[in-house]
């Protein structure tokens, strides 16, 4: 969709053009029709005068600089060597991005290199996959003025149930980033996979205004501003979000004097505990966790293995919760560790909330391709105590101004996979969602197997493919070893 069919020229902004002064005489802008589009053209040329630039329809000697779109530029130059100018060498013939990122400033900005013809893809579209298991993502994010708004975009059709719509942001997200470097024009995206019209339509805003009209529509929503509250509770899904809303309740407090609401015993503790948790766990403190953890574990089995995942494991510095796995290097050793340990844990008096499930693991219904299902593996979802004795180096805790408090309460999952599961348990809890989802769909796509975090299953050879690590899984699958730290899709 074109920004200008989007975006018409209003009546505030004609009556804008006609009274605007031309500030910058210094600069004569031409904008090359060809790709661009006329209405789109005249969509910018309205813009750019309101914004004091003088801009011109015809090209003439007067022209200083001329904007084309993904435009070659050796057509680009001879059809101005061919256009009749006195001297072209003196034309400044800049890409997209240049008006972009000048519209953006509200003033001609001095040109860069990446602001010549041609604007070059940050990447060759041929090495970008569509699958984030084929492309190596850290934490490092050149693009994330455009990532943020997809993901945001990306809840509110969470929220709305619209999966389809929902899984294009995110994987539109995530392609971007994996890119080495910013994207400054839409000419850099072409050809790279899952970006949709929807998507560059949101990028294009945020190169010309600086910001997504679309998601300020979003965050303003009342809806959506109170189910993004809601399910920020431990143990509120969007479900139960939606039906408080249908309701009438806006703000936790209404919830919370709502008679007729029964919370369960989650919803409880996750409003009792809801300032400490709904902050973010710093690396630091997600440490501090694993030495209290390994240190009881290892007091009841001195031989038993426990792995920090999710963000951490991918080296985030930040996290909403810390994610373990727990088990035994013997087959069926671990049964009743977990327990043990919860008993310790609450021995200790650091134990302030636990929900445990026991295993319900069937091999005769895995793997499973619900990717959003909760794996079967015995498991337990528990608040935990944290001292700031505890904490070790520079790290404190995360603690509101003021507070005095020593200690803060930890969001912490516990679970506990037997040994021959345990490089697929791995492998899905260490993430990241949309490198998981991607890996499952390769699997499916193509090798004809089905993978989750239970098992490998080869549907041409109906047998389950054994792994003692990650890096069996991606051999089995025909893929690169790909780090932790690379998986941040």
């Amino acid at each position: 969709m074109l920004l200008c069919q989007r975006f018409p020229v209003s009546q505030p902004l004609r009556d804008l053009i006609q009274t605007a002064k031309v500030k910058f005489n210094e600069v004569t802008v031409y904008l090359v029709e060809r790709k661009m589009g006329s209405s789109r053209r005249s969509f910018l040329t309205s813009l750019a005068r309101s914004k004091g630039f003088r801009v011109e329809y015809a090209l003439s000697d007067e022209v200083t600089h001329v904007v084309a779109e993904d435009n070659q530029a050796g057509a680009l130059w001879a059809w101005l060597r061919g256009s009749g100018l006195r001297d072209v060498s003196r034309l400044q013939v800049l890409d997209i991005s240049w008006f972009t990122d000048s519209m953006r400033e509200g003033r001609p900005v001095t040109v860069e290199t990446r602001h010549l013809t041609e604007c070059s893809p940050p990447t060759a579209a041929a090495n970008v996959s569509q699958y984030a298991c084929l492309r190596r993502t850290t934490t490092e994010n050149h693009n994330k003025i455009f990532t943020d708004v997809l993901e945001e975009l990306a809840e509110n059709s969470e929220f709305n149930e619209s999966k389809g719509p929902c899984l294009a942001f995110r994987r539109a997200a995530s392609v971007l980033k994996s890119l080495p470097s910013a994207v400054h024009c839409l000419g850099a995206i072409q050809g790279l996979p899952c970006l949709g019209e929807h998507t560059k339509a949101v990028m294009e805003e945020i190169l010309i205004f600086g910001r997504s009209f679309k998601v300020e529509e979003v965050q303003s929503d009342e809806r959506y501003q109170a189910l993004k509250l809601f399910t920020s509770v431990f143990g509120v899904g969007p479900k139960t979000a939606e039906k408080w809303y249908r309701r009438g309740l806006r703000s936790l407090k209404e919830i919370l004097a709502e008679p007729n609401i029964q919370l369960n015993r989650m919803q409880r503790a996750g409003f009792l505990y809801y300032r400490d948790i709904s902050k973010a766990v710093s690396k630091a403190e997600a440490k501090a966790l694993r030495s209290i953890i390994e240190e009881t574990a290892h007091w009841i089995a001195p031989d038993s293995i426990l792995a920090l995942t999710g963000g951490f494991r991918r080296g985030k510095e930040y996290g909403h919760d810390v994610d373990f796995l727990l088990t035994m290097p013997e087959m069926g050793k671990e049964k009743g560790l977990l327990v043990r340990v919860i008993d310790r844990l609450r021995d200790q008096g650091i134990l302030l909330y636990c929900e445990h499930q026991g295993s319900t693991v069937d091999m005769s219904k895995l793997p499973s391709r619900r990717f959003e299902a909760m794996d079967h593996f015995e498991k337990c979802f528990l608040i935990l105590r944290l001292e700031e004795g505890q904490m070790e180096g520079d790290g404190g805790l995360q603690k509101d101004p003021g507070e005095s408090r020593g200690w803060r309460a930890v969001r912490v999952d516990l679970v506990a996979p037997p040994v021959d599961h345990y490089a697929f348990a791995l492998l899905g809890w260490t993430g990241s969602r949309q490198f998981e989802r991607d890996l499952r769909r390769f699997a499916r796509k193509e090798r004809g197997m089905s993978l989750d975090n239970h098992a490998l299953y080869d549907k041409t050879k109906k047998l389950f493919l054994p792994a003692t690590s990650e890096e069996d899984i991606f051999a089995h699958l025909g893929l690169e070893y790909v780090e932790p730290w690379q998986r941040n899709a």
